[in-house]
């Protein structure tokens, strides 16, 4: 569940006061909140709220300007790199080398984090994604939603304790929608979750719990098991700006 700010005890994420500007614009306005072991955070919001900021921050891809950001306890600003063994982040951009080979971009990974059994996590990582196939083919010639899920074989490479999932369903098929979700339920036990996404009816029927972003700060903030929808869909009405 997400708790009151300092109750952080048995947080694996804990955010306090996150401020982010660029120049002169504020992206983050003291955004504070906290997700326990085995929680699934989903925030909602209009583009440009602060979503992928604050996704990138967690996942140490960028500095806070000001603020605090604990992971698995561990201040971020102060081990950015021990962090970065902790975590997984599955994006809408693969993070992958096109000109190499399927397999060859998952040794690339696996060398880097020391993942014992390389050839072995590879090969059970293919399988569950369904690319063993194309384990030899140069990435540049997969699909879309190939590429997403070669990608999401990358992220669970080093079993990471938490995962970031930044619109992780967008543009895929169908076939790599359930992919994806089947994935996400046989893990769901071992992994702590940050979701960022438009999808309403996805993002809530993955979640513990929900967050709506606007310009910077949070406007809700709910546990899965209290939100009421209609007072939900209410608020991502006025934050969003449009119908559902």
């Amino acid at each position: 569940m997400i708790t009151a700010a300092g109750e952080t005890d048995l947080a694996e994420i804990s955010v306090k006061h996150l401020h982010k500007s660029f120049g002169r614009r504020v992206v983050l306005d003291g955004i504070s909140f906290d997700v326990q072991k085995g929680g699934f955070l989903t925030i909602f919001g209009p583009n440009g709220a602060g979503k992928t900021t604050t996704v990138k921050i967690l996942s140490t891809l960028v500095a806070a300007s000001s603020g605090e950001v604990s992971i698995a306890g561990c201040d971020i600003a102060k081990n950015p790199m021990g962090i970065r063994c902790q975590i997984g982040l599955i994006s809408h951009h693969p993070l992958l080398y096109l000109d190499l080979q399927a397999h060859e971009n998952l040794r690339f990974y696996g060398k880097i984090y020391g993942v014992e059994d390389l050839e072995e996590r590879i090969d059970e990582l293919l399988h569950r994604v369904e690319l063993s196939h194309r384990r030899y083919d140069v990435v540049r010639s997969f699909s879309k939603g190939m590429l997403q899920r070669l990608a999401i074989a990358r992220a669970l490479l080093h079993r990471p304790r938490i995962l970031f999932l930044d619109e992780p369903h967008s543009g895929l098929d169908p076939h790599a929608v359930d992919i994806l979700d089947g994935l996400l339920d046989d893990i769901r036990g071992d992994h702590t979750f940050v979701m960022i996404t438009h999808d309403l009816n996805k993002g809530l029927e993955l979640c513990t719990e929900a967050i709506i972003l606007d310009e910077g700060r949070i406007v809700f903030q709910q546990e899965k098991a209290l939100l009421d929808r209609t007072q939900f869909e209410g608020h991502y009405r006025e934050a969003v700006g449009r119908p559902m």
